[in-house]
């Protein structure tokens, strides 16, 4: 009898998971239903435009953002512009050419020679190289952010002093105090993987999160430090409290937004890999019902060459281990909810 204990204990987690996991889908769109870095209603268009070689739909929208002051969504329309603009440029190099003061237009210029420099060899000299496209960009609106958020990701591989960063970093924070792109950046230089280490990453997270307004996206730096810290396999019992109210203040920040907003999607990507990462089984596939059919590249792409499949593959895989420990019959009147 002794024997057959694992085999039995193994066929009853079978039997559960076969039960339960298909109910557990409910709330969650399906695979095929699922996309990829998927683009606002407003950045789509331009997109397109931006496919057909037309740049004008793409410089209307950089233009509303800047003098609408609309800084968190003119940084994230840059960056998803200049990812384009990585293999197809032909509609900013028009633009340029019509318009080369078009501090928009200067604008994703500097972040897309600053991402083409990140993905060279001689990564810090090429850096070094771009330094005027940036200070021009910052010099075309003496407000925008954005350029000062690029300086920062600037200054991290061109192995800038603190005290150079520091600089950097006033002047960001001076234009505009809680831009989440350049809390972003700066977390990311002090990161162990960087220039500081997991100690200061999560106390420059942290405060920042105690400082950020209502529903801020920034109140999410401190699962960003936990997710670095994850990615080194290795936790003592502090950073394991630290990474897990990191999580619990991620998941109050989530129930701020709607179910299927694509704002919050990658904060939502990524507080399910560090909800996973600890085990929190429940709380991950409630994410990932929120979540509903964004998925976003970071950061899966950490971890694989397929994001889209790894997201897939981690919601399957959150459905399981909560079906595998349920009882394969509820008890009369009792109803089995794993939402949070």
């Amino acid at each position: 009898m002794v024997h057959t204990m694992p085999l039995l204990r193994a066929m009853i987690r079978t039997a559960r998971m076969i039960r339960h996991t298909p109910q557990l889908a409910d709330g969650l769109p399906p695979d095929t239903a699922v996309l990829l870095d998927a683009p606002d209603g407003r950045l789509g268009p331009a997109l397109v435009a931006a496919a057909f070689g037309e740049y004008e739909p793409a410089a209307k929208l950089l233009a509303i953002t800047r003098e609408g002051a609309e800084w968190e969504n003119r940084d994230r329309y840059v960056t998803r512009l200049a990812a384009f603009a990585l293999n197809r440029d032909e509609w900013l190099t028009s633009w340029l050419a019509a318009a080369p003061r078009d501090p928009d237009a200067l604008v994703l210029k500097a972040e897309l020679a600053v991402r083409r420099a990140w993905e060279s060899p001689a990564r810090a000299e090429r850096l070094r190289e771009i330094g005027p496209l940036i200070d021009a960009a910052a010099d075309g609106d003496a407000n925008d952010p954005v350029p000062w958020r690029i300086s920062l990701d600037h200054a991290r591989g061109t192995h800038a002093t603190h005290t150079a960063f520091e600089s950097l970093w006033e002047q960001a924070v001076r234009r505009s105090s809680h831009h989440y792109g350049c809390h972003v950046a700066a977390l990311q230089y002090l990161s162990a993987q960087w220039y500081g280490s997991h100690r200061e990453c999560f106390d420059f997270a942290e405060q920042a999160a105690a400082d950020a307004l209502p529903g801020s996206l920034v109140q999410a730096l401190p699962v960003r430090a936990a997710f670095t810290q994850l990615l080194t396999g290795e936790t003592t019992s502090v950073q394991d409290d630290r990474i897990d109210a990191a999580a619990d203040l991620a998941i109050a920040l989530s129930t701020d937004y709607a179910a299927g907003d694509p704002w919050p999607a990658e904060v939502r990507n990524l507080l399910v890999y560090v909800l996973v990462g600890r085990g929190r089984w429940a709380e991950a596939l409630e994410q990932f019902r929120l979540i509903g059919p964004y998925a976003t590249s970071f950061p899966w792409t950490y971890v694989t060459d397929d994001p889209l499949g790894q997201f897939l593959d981690t919601r399957d895989g959150v459905r399981i281990q909560i079906a595998s420990s349920m009882p394969l019959r509820g008890r009369a009147g009792r109803s089995w909810s794993f939402g949070h």
